[in-house]
This record gives C-alpha cells, sequence and structure tokens, in this order.
C-alpha cells in the first residue's frame, strides 16, 4: 500500500488524503487513502476521488475479505475501453461469477463495477504495473475534467 501511495505522490497535482484519528471523517475511513487531482493542495468539493485504497470491510462491501490480516484493496475509476479489456465484459453487463477475495487480480469492483470501478486486492507482481498504469491513466482523466471545469467557470467579478 505505501509503494502505490508513494506513486500517485509524485503525480503532478495529485493529493493524497489518508484519513485517521482527530479528523474529519468518520472512523471506517482511517487508515484508507483517497487520491484526487488537486493542484491547489485543497480537498475538491463535489468530486469523487479518482482511486483508494480500502483497508477494511465496508458495510455491503466485504466480498473482497479486508477484515483479514494484510490485506486492503485498490480501487480505480477507468474508461469504458479500459473496463473491457481488463474484465471482458461491458460495466453495465457484469454477470460473469468472481471471487473477489482473490489476491493480485484485476477484476471489476464488487459494488462499483457497474460505474466502471476495477479492483485489485493486494497488488504484487502480476498487478503492479497495470495498477500503477491505470493510477496514471486515472490521475490524467481527473486533472482534464480538472481543467474542462476550470474554463467552464465565469471569470471573477472585479470590483
Amino acid at each position: 500500500m505505501d509503494q502505490i501511495v508513494a506513486v500517485v505522490r509524485g503525480f503532478d497535482g495529485a493529493l493524497v488524503l489518508i484519513p485517521g484519528p482527530g479528523s474529519d471523517f468518520p472512523e471506517p475511513a482511517w487508515g484508507d487513502a483517497f487520491f484526487y487531482y488537486a493542484p491547489d493542495g485543497r480537498l475538491p468539493r463535489n468530486v469523487q476521488p479518482y482511486a483508494t485504497i480500502i483497508t477494511r470491510n465496508q458495510p455491503g462491501d466485504c466480498a473482497s475479505d479486508l477484515d483479514a490480516p494484510n490485506r486492503w484493496r485498490v480501487n480505480i475509476h477507468v474508461d469504458r475501453a479500459a473496463f473491457l479489456e481488463l474484465t471482458g465484459e461491458e460495466r453495465r453487463g457484469l454477470s460473469r461469477c468472481r471471487d473477489y477475495a482473490s489476491t493480485d487480480r484485476v477484476m471489476p469492483h464488487p459494488v462499483y463495477g457497474s460505474l466502471g470501478w476495477i479492483s485489485v486486492v493486494n497488488p504484487a507482481e502480476r498487478t503492479r504495473n497495470t495498477v500503477v498504469r491505470l493510477l496514471h491513466d486515472a490521475h490524467n482523466a481527473a486533472r482534464a475534467r480538472f481543467e474542462r471545469r476550470r474554463e467552464q467557470e465565469p471569470p471573477p467579478e472585479r470590483d
């Protein structure tokens, strides 16, 4: 997990948020990581992270068995073409049975796969390079969305 966090922190404009005790985030998020494109270093409003690392089961999301020792899952939002390439299925037509607890395998997110999220439990040798590439692509897509939103904002009023 630390290696992935370090890679993302190296991306231009990346904001890595890892909540802990005393933060404004609920305890179930403590120790997890949330990745944003935020060139000003401030948490963006009304924007979801482009990737996360989750370290424990969440309500309604226990298929990856993350409460077992030394287990965590990286989740990355990908475009339709990448999703199809990685999973062999359209994101809105997922029908294959999968073992979401298996490690070092790219697969649809067990809950948000239909929304274009993929996941890997404990990325290792087989998936490490793919995960880094997908994180880079997701970061660049978040940057492009940021730029489009900024271009659409009205200019500040002058006094």
